[in-house]
């Protein structure tokens, strides 16, 4: 099983794009040195679709979506509905991000 760990976020996102939503995801941002991703490796597989500039990680046992991070190093965000306890995150404000269209935050 894949599990990370991250600070308690102020908000996480909720994003319309074509992959997004497909994969179901919530978001919590996180510069690259502050998440920690508590799995062994090969853990995860990877997919890197479209302009290449965005790393989608699996685990390989069950195939959820874990994380994302960009190729360049940047940021990392983790799928938050892997919550083990969602009541822990239930009331995390959610921002709606329009990735399918105007690419902006629409709240």
């Amino acid at each position: 099983a894949v599990r990370f760990e991250i600070s308690r976020p102020a908000w996480v996102i909720s994003c319309n794009c074509s992959i997004c939503r497909r994969y179901a995801t919530l978001w919590a941002h996180c510069p690259p040195n502050e998440g920690r991703l508590l799995a062994g490796a090969g853990a995860t597989t990877a997919y890197v679709w479209g302009d290449r500039l965005i790393e989608f990680h699996f685990c390989t046992t069950c195939g959820v979506t874990t994380h994302y991070q960009g190729t360049d190093g940047g940021r990392v965000s983790f799928n938050l509905r892997l919550a083990d306890d969602p009541a822990q995150v239930e009331d995390i404000r959610v921002r709606h991000f329009d990735g399918a269209g105007s690419w902006a935050f629409l709240d």
